[in-house]
């Protein structure tokens, strides 16, 4: 099922994949250069650590930077179900993966602060491997949804910077969610976030997405199933008719059968669409 901005068809969204496969045809035959173990920032004593793949001497690349999954308490940025930067490497992206702290050492909204901080990050090294800024995308599933749709409805929000690169920017063009929660409150694992200090149940209303969705949201794709026991597609399907009801911008593919989904295989090819039809001004105004 797919529901779009202002009726997109699904012939458009084809076209979209076809000339976006086409155009990564020469990106796939360059050189992929890989970074292992780079820092991207540091926190509390905490260097957070991130892996890096990008086509050598490519210019004005987009760049896809994935968060994990693991109800913020676990996980990696290269355990199962993460994405492939070298794959998307293949496409013609900067493609970075990111670990960030988690909360039962580093309570919330540290996972937040650092996903923020990668963000600027890339931004901040833009000039240096070759990235357009204005073409910075998210992508992340389950908790790494979560954080990922946060990113999308509230932005910086009322934390501090913290990780480095205060001066950079740190805005995304477009997020993927893949097995996402949006309302923490109403999340079996929303107890994970708890911060040291002050109202928790305002603490996790504020890192609840869907209490922060306007028009001038990030165009958002989401992926969810209706057999996921971890985030109940009731999520999904609440963040959809909010998003609606607002007029912002989004996509939603429901699957029957997938589970609680890593990044599937079945995910990179909608993710590539949803990313071309953005490059491609079929977001916003009337269609």
């Amino acid at each position: 099922m797919l529901v779009g901005w202002k009726g997109v068809s699904s012939v458009v969204i084809a076209t979209s994949v076809l000339l976006s496969f086409a155009s990564a045809a020469s990106a796939q035959d360059a050189m992929v250069e890989v970074e292992t173990n780079v820092i991207y920032g540091a926190d509390q004593g905490s260097a957070l650590v991130a892996d890096l793949a990008y086509p050598s001497g490519a210019r004005g690349m987009p760049a896809i930077v994935y968060v994990h999954g693991g109800s913020w308490r676990g996980g990696s940025r290269n355990g199962n179900g993460a994405l492939d930067v070298e794959q998307w490497a293949g496409f013609g992206f900067f493609a970075m993966t990111i670990d960030y702290r988690l909360v039962l050492a580093s309570p919330a909204p540290a996972p937040y602060q650092d996903v923020l901080t990668a963000i600027r990050w890339v931004h901040a090294h833009a000039a240096e491997y070759g990235i357009d800024p204005d073409r910075v995308y998210l992508i992340g599933n389950s908790a790494g949804g979560h954080l990922a749709s946060l990113v999308a409805t509230l932005g910086d929000g009322p934390f501090p910077r913290t990780g480095g690169w205060d001066e950079a920017r740190s805005d995304v063009r477009g997020v993927i969610s893949v097995s996402g929660a949006y309302d923490v409150n109403a999340l079996s694992w929303g107890n994970l976030w708890t911060p040291l200090a002050g109202d928790v149940e305002e603490a996790r209303r504020l890192a609840s997405p869907i209490r922060h969705v306007g028009p001038d949201a990030k165009p958002i794709l989401l992926i969810h199933s209706n057999d996921d026991t971890a985030v109940p597609v009731e999520q999904a399907l609440n963040m959809v008719q909010t998003l609606a009801a607002a007029g912002a911008a989004h996509r939603f593919i429901r699957w029957e059968d997938k589970g609680h989904m890593g990044i599937l295989p079945e995910v990179v090819p909608e993710a590539r669409a949803f990313i071309a039809e953005i490059e491609r001004g079929l977001f916003g105004g009337d269609r």
